[in-house]
């Protein structure tokens, strides 16, 4: 058998057809047909080619919006977890891979949006999980630090070029973990600042206030010091100053505060107004007044940046809210369903995929009756910073953009 030369052919001949599935129909067959040698020796040569022809073009092995994950090796159960099933939530997603017969190759066919971005792990029965050994994709993820996940890259997904560091050009600095003992909290809080460059001659700047700090600087996850300085150095925004909240406790970084810090804490938000936000104006050269003050945050985060900027406008007139939690404290809505503050700014985004569009979408109905400013992106992805870092600059362009 010539199976895996034939496939080479076929995909070579076919990749320049728009939406021709031939290869992909002829991969997946031939795949199947290996079960049938009788021949083991010739079965094994056989396979090694088929998997090698497969492996030039890519695992998991993709045509247009058709995918085909694959995992080699013996197992009971193979399965794969991740943004599309809910990471087990959507029982509605067949995440069960199929044995081919006679072989130690395992599949499961799917079909995503052609720029889709997600994020996911194998599962080998029931209790081992791994990344995606053919794939060399991978995205840290998780509120919190997260650890890597594999991921699928659709075709027409791309990366922002924005998260590309560039040495050419000027860097802000950081001050980093500095101490705040509060009074209110009873207990320590750490923060990092970031000073875009030549700030010493900007006079007084307006500021982002981010929660889940670490996770929007660590280049891994946010990386926004980054997107920062690129976005600066552009001119696509004034500079800026960003405080990076860390909810992690000082002394034992494990025990991380934020469910409870974020979880639309009236004492957390009473120390942001009387301890956090004079602590900063009382160091660095921010404007001391809502016009020039933003909140941004992730999940929990975003539900916090929603919270703060309503119930307290006169704190933060800007609202970056992504992927937020509303579901988890649904008051939110009529705490923001106020004509009152039309005033505010937001920049809501959230992915369509067992992410939190749908309470996204109730927000922006809101924000649309009360005659609020208002952007609303939405994508094909899932619950990750792989949305979120791709996004962060549409945000900061929405508050802080260059006329």
């Amino acid at each position: 058998m010539k199976i895996a030369a034939s496939l080479l052919m076929l995909l070579i001949s076919t990749s320049c057809l728009s939406q021709d599935y031939s290869s992909f129909t002829q991969a997946i067959t031939d795949l199947h047909r290996l079960g049938s040698l009788r021949d083991n020796a010739l079965k094994a040569k056989e396979t090694q080619k088929q998997w090698s022809a497969i492996q030039t073009f890519g695992i998991p092995f993709i045509k247009e919006d058709s995918v085909a994950f694959l995992y080699r090796g013996e197992a009971t159960s193979v399965v794969w977890m991740g943004d599309f099933n809910g990471w087990g939530s959507d029982k509605n997603f067949q995440n069960r891979g199929q044995r081919i017969v006679n072989t130690n190759i395992w599949i499961l066919k799917c079909s995503f949006p052609k720029d889709a971005r997600l994020d996911y792990k194998i599962l080998i029965d029931g209790n081992q999980w791994l990344l995606d050994p053919e794939n060399p994709y991978q995205q840290w993820s998780g509120v919190g630090g997260g650890s890597p996940n594999s991921e699928l890259r659709m075709p027409l997904w791309k990366s922002d070029p924005i998260l590309i560091e560039r040495p050419n050009i000027a860097h802000g600095i950081m001050k980093r973990d500095i101490l705040l003992v509060s009074k209110i909290l009873g207990y320590q809080v750490t923060y990092n600042v970031y000073l875009p460059a030549g700030y010493e001659q900007d006079g007084k700047l307006p500021a982002v206030y981010a929660t889940d700090g670490y996770e929007y600087l660590l280049p891994e996850l946010g990386n926004m010091v980054t997107v920062l300085d690129n976005l600066i150095a552009d001119k696509k925004i004034e500079p800026v100053v960003a405080i990076f909240i860390d909810h992690r406790e000082p002394v034992n970084r494990a025990n991380n505060r934020r469910m409870e810090e974020l979880n639309m804490n009236e004492k957390y938000l009473d120390f942001f107004a009387k301890e956090l936000i004079p602590a900063i104006e009382a160091s660095y050269p921010v404007k001391a007044d809502a016009a020039h003050r933003a909140i941004l945050g992730t999940s929990m985060g975003g539900l916090t940046a929603a919270y703060f900027t309503f119930a307290r406008p006169d704190l933060f007139s800007m609202a970056g809210i992504q992927s937020p939690a509303f579901k988890a404290r649904p008051q939110i809505y009529a705490i923001c369903d106020n004509s009152s503050v039309s005033q505010i700014k937001v920049s809501l985004t959230s992915g369509v995929i067992n992410d939190a569009s749908v309470g996204t979408r109730k927000m922006k109905d809101i924000l649309q009756k009360n005659s609020c400013v208002y952007n609303y992106r939405e994508n094909n992805e899932g619950h990750s910073w792989g949305n979120w870092r791709n996004l962060t600059d549409d945000i900061l362009v929405d508050f802080f953009g260059k006329k």
